[in-house]
């Protein structure tokens, strides 16, 4: 692979703003693929492979450029180098690459690779409390399949099409998809592209919603006609998808504390043709209180840690902080000791994360089972997905009903 200066120079600002101003990746990557309209599809890859690659072994390459934050610009292209020297690319002839130690890096790469926080690419505090929960065997395994680059998984939006007419659809135009067993409404794309160009998209035939996260929507069991929440909507991924199982028979009241992103899954709803859905905008306990013992089904895919989906982003492993995760235990009880409530006699509940920590998630719904919330409650079932068992995104989700 030949090294192009505008696509390295871009892939430079882009860290400078995710590691140095602490914006998201994926925002970031979204403007620099927009900076030069003569990129090709290749040129877009390698800026946005390269700096998502980048962004998830920050740890690693900077312990091996012997480079600490903030990183200034030289720091960063010692990084690139490190990169670069372990993918096997031959370094141009530039001045930010004189003198680079090209045996050191390869020397220093197998010595730290005997250390799995810096293996791993993650900060200790991370390392410390993903050990302590899963063990030292699980983790192990957890974290490298986690630090996978995530492949591109489609659902099929059954209200518009079938899963075999959209494989059809899409080969046309160029994009191969395969079927997931398991998964009956999942796609799995044979080489990444990108899907929001293609007309099916437009058309409303599919979303993209990776594989563990589809298990959710089913996992809740709902049927045509009944009235279901979705507490934690965001911008409704897994709304979309109940709507589809529910054949835009019923009602879904979609909730969130965020109005824009109900305003997403508002234009989202549109072009998926999903007419069953109200949104509603939680900015007082009163949203909550009105909708008490109404509800068939509940589904609180509640804010967490994020842990099992780091592969889709990376730097969550820089942003994250421990207090974050202990706050964020006390609002999962909350919104559990208070949206149960919606549940009406003999309706269901899941509580669902995409974390994979038993703090999050068997223990916060062992707790609610105690409570005098919880108390009315049976406990169902539930499903602890990792990704290094299945290939996907960490997730949890378990099944209570209400006696």
């Amino acid at each position: 692979m030949r090294l192009h200066r505008n696509l390295c120079f871009a892939v430079i600002d882009g860290l400078t703003l995710i590691f140095n101003e602490g914006k998201y990746a994926d925002k970031v990557i979204q403007q620099l693929l927009k900076r030069d309209k003569r990129w090709g599809a290749r040129d877009r890859a390698f800026v946005a492979e390269t700096t998502y690659d980048i962004v998830r072994w920050k740890r690693l390459y900077a312990e091996i450029a012997d480079v600490k934050e903030p990183f200034d610009r030289n720091n960063l292209w010692r990084m690139f180098a490190v990169w670069a020297t372990l993918k096997g690319i031959k370094l141009p002839d530039w001045k930010y690459f004189e003198g680079t130690p090209l045996r050191k890096i390869k020397g220093r790469f197998d010595e730290l690779s005997k250390i799995r926080k810096f293996k791993e690419s993650i900060p200790d505090w991370m390392d410390e409390i993903g050990e302590q929960e899963l063990g030292k065997t699980v983790w192990t395994k957890e974290i490298n399949a986690l630090n996978q680059q995530a492949d591109v998984i489609l659902r099929v939006n059954t209200l518009k099409t079938t899963k075999e007419k959209l494989q059809e659809v899409l080969f046309d135009s160029d994009i191969e998809t395969e079927t997931l067993k398991g998964y009956p409404y999942a796609l799995k794309l044979k080489e990444r592209t990108n899907v929001f160009s293609a007309e099916a998209f437009k058309k409303g035939w599919f979303e993209v919603q990776d594989a563990s996260s589809q298990l959710v929507a089913e996992f809740l069991n709902v049927k045509p006609g009944m009235r279901v929440v979705d507490a934690c909507a965001g911008a409704g991924g897994k709304t979309l998808h109940i709507a589809a199982l529910m054949e835009n028979k019923g009602q879904i009241i979609a909730m969130d504390i965020y109005e824009n992103k109900l305003n997403e899954l508002k234009r989202r709803a549109k072009r998926n043709g999903a007419h069953n859905i109200e949104n509603r905008t939680i900015d007082s306990t009163k949203v909550i209180k009105k909708l008490y013992d109404k509800a068939d089904r509940v589904l609180i895919d509640a804010p967490c840690s994020g842990l099992g989906v780091l592969r889709r982003n990376p730097d969550a492993k820089w942003k994250l902080q421990p207090d974050f995760i202990e706050k964020i235990k006390t609002t999962q009880q909350d919104i559990l000791q208070q949206y149960s409530k919606m549940v009406k006699a003999g309706g269901k509940l899941v509580y669902a994360t995409c974390s994979v920590l038993p703090s999050e998630n068997q223990k916060q719904v062992d707790k609610f089972l105690t409570s005098d919330a919880g108390k009315s409650f049976t406990f169902v079932k539930d499903k602890k997905v990792m990704a290094h068992q299945s290939g996907f995104d960490g997730f949890y989700m378990a099944l209570l009903e209400k006696n």
